[in-house]
């Protein structure tokens, strides 16, 4: 019995440690864009996740995000200081998802 009992524990403290990415919010996201990244960009919420599709806002963020940071702090210089810093690397889940839950091909309009 002890041993199906840790097992289960083990089995949940595996799929919660997994599943933090799986977690981010959308919501979580757009206020992180309105906080740190909307005055950088010159653009509301709604211009800025519409620059991409859902693939395409994928394939910026795979990884650590590298290449959304390169694109992004080539075009807005005001964001650099954000994209590079601890912050992004703390939020880049819930922007991710706020991109991709308002990408131009999502048919999703945020209220910001």
């Amino acid at each position: 019995m002890k041993k199906v009992i840790g097992l289960l524990v083990s089995a949940f403290l595996v799929v919660g440690l997994m599943s933090t990415s799986a977690f981010a919010d959308a919501a979580k996201g757009q206020k992180y864009y309105l906080k740190y990244m909307k005055d950088g960009s010159g653009m509301n919420g709604a211009k800025f996740a519409t620059q991409h599709t859902q693939a395409e806002w994928k394939a910026l963020f795979d990884g650590k995000a590298e290449k959304f940071v390169a694109e992004y702090s080539k075009k807005y210089p005001g964001l650099d200081a954000f994209l590079k810093g601890d912050k992004f690397e703390k939020f880049m889940p819930d922007i991710r998802d706020f991109c991709i839950e308002f990408a131009s091909d999502s048919g999703n309009v945020p209220s910001c």
